[in-house]
């Protein structure tokens, strides 16, 4: 092999190396997989993927590829929307919601004051059995927007995310 291919070998698989890592971890797969980690740890079903409910969230999240607002459509599914600068993975992003569970008190189905926990609340919501998620790339380097959708909805006020009960929760 001549210098120029193996140079131009090498230009291309360090390329592919050094896509930035959230690429990789933005399929839909990666999404279920993040959310039913998560499920399973308080005994809660899985969830699948719904190609209706991430055409949602895709057309959804394509409204705001110029202004980059991570604001609620207050459409027909739950719904978890999170910006960030530059960008953010997928999984990184369930995760954060993930970490809210800290600020969750399941003996009060509160948020602790001053917190935040309704998107952990609806990664585990028991009802929500499909999911359909959307990264956008906003326009002009503004950031990214990372959007999942539930159906059908959690955040019922007044109902819990899941069983308190845990011989049901085991059950499951």
């Amino acid at each position: 092999m001549d210098l120029f291919k193996l140079s131009l070998l090498l230009f291309y698989v360090l390329s592919i190396a050094m896509l930035p890592s959230s690429f990789a971890q933005d399929s839909s797969q990666d999404y279920v997989d993040a959310h039913n980690k998560a499920r399973a740890k308080v005994g809660v079903g899985p969830v699948q993927w719904d190609e209706k409910v991430a055409n949602f969230a895709r057309q959804y999240g394509n409204k705001h590829i110029n202004d980059c607002e991570a604001v609620h459509s207050h459409g027909p599914f739950g719904e978890n929307i999170s910006y960030g600068f530059p960008d953010l993975s997928g999984t990184a992003t369930v995760q954060e919601w993930v970490d809210e569970k800290q600020f969750y008190d399941l003996s009060t189905n509160t948020c602790a004051p001053y917190r935040v926990c309704g998107h952990y609340t609806q990664v585990v919501w028991r009802n929500s059995v499909r999911i359909g998620c959307a990264k956008v790339i906003c326009t002009n380097n503004r950031g990214t927007l990372i959007i999942c959708n539930y159906d059908p909805p959690g955040n019922i006020p007044g109902e819990r995310p899941f069983s308190t009960d845990p011989l049901i929760r085991i059950a499951k």
